[in-house]
């Protein structure tokens, strides 16, 4: 919360930024002046800070991908819920800007398509992140059940608590069922996790390797510098992106220009992992049944129904 218990409004994507810095490229300002006017334009906050730490370092004389390397290093948009995504994006916009400063390739045209990218990289993450708020509110629904239970025995009249709290066969029924409501939340959690698609953008290398080589240089030279740009930023999520040197190959044997060919296969790839990501996020509602059978169940037996049970045999043996 900031000012008078107001939330402070979340980091301006970064597809975002970069596609106003793009602009102002093409318009003819410098990479300096257009880091520093988009810093302006930011609300106080992550986004405004690292705009303008690069603004200030491009008119020393430092590179923008040094420079917003070096600020990502402070870890701006923390580590907690989407900060660690913020964080690989803008990992992967320094090492885009890396390749495009050392193959000489147009900026502008450059951001211009690597945005792109993002975007449709976030519409899938955005669209599967809807499908998984239904088996997310439902995993989180069945670990109340338990609860649930013994609430309602409670209300039918009987002792339970005293079971529960008061005698061995309570205390190994309490310490079972936390058990097993412990076990399920960390296997729904698991099971949600896996789902749930990653923040780096799928062909992100061959996006780089078509920044490259619309540079002018080699193909050779273009796999080296994406080499040397995945090294120089490991955050960015594209080491283990291949596939470069047989789009090329193709270009070759087809005289094809081989920056239209590299980014319809990035363009491919982003699909497939789109499909994957639906996917894994239609079989979570089933999935998430293995620990509503294994573990919330029983949980609720031995915390609702068996202290039900050894109040009610207590209270008839008492009668007898």
């Amino acid at each position: 919360m900031t000012g008078r218990g107001r939330r402070r409004p979340p980091p301006t994507p970064a597809a975002t930024v970069v596609d106003r810095l793009a602009v102002l490229l093409s318009a003819g300002v410098t990479p300096a002046s257009a880091w520093r006017h988009v810093g302006e334009a930011e609300p106080d906050g992550a986004v405004r800070a690292v705009a303008s730490h690069v603004g200030r370092s491009a008119d020393e004389g430092v590179p923008v991908s040094a420079s917003l390397r070096q600020a990502l290093e402070h870890r701006p948009f923390g580590t907690a819920g989407d900060g660690e995504r913020h964080a690989v994006e803008w990992a992967q916009v320094a090492c885009a800007w890396y390749v495009a400063e050392r193959s000489g390739a147009p900026l502008s045209e450059c951001l211009g398509s690597f945005v792109a990218a993002l975007r449709q990289a976030d519409a899938a993450r955005r669209e599967v992140e809807v499908a998984l708020s239904g088996p997310r509110s439902t995993g989180r629904i069945v670990l109340a059940l338990p609860p649930v239970g013994l609430l309602f025995s409670l209300g039918l009249g009987f002792d339970t608590a005293s079971v529960l709290f008061g005698s061995p066969v309570g205390w190994g029924c309490l310490g079972t069922g936390g058990a097993l409501v412990l076990a399920a939340r960390a296997w729904n959690g698991r099971l949600v996790r896996s789902a749930v698609p990653s923040a780096s953008v799928p062909g992100l290398r061959l996006e780089l390797l078509a920044v490259a080589v619309s540079g002018g240089g080699s193909w050779q030279g273009g796999l080296d510098l994406v080499d040397e740009a995945c090294r120089e930023c490991p955050g960015a999520g594209a080491e283990d992106d291949g596939g470069g040197e047989a789009v090329l190959e193709l270009s070759r044997r087809a005289g094809a220009p081989a920056g239209a060919l590299l980014r319809a296969a990035a363009a491919e790839r982003r699909l497939d992992a789109t499909t994957a990501a639906r996917s894994a996020a239609s079989r979570l509602g089933s999935t998430l049944m293995l620990p509503l059978g294994i573990c919330v169940l029983p949980a609720f037996l031995v915390v609702g129904v068996v202290p039900l049970v050894v109040a009610l045999l207590s209270s008839t043996a008492e009668v007898l």
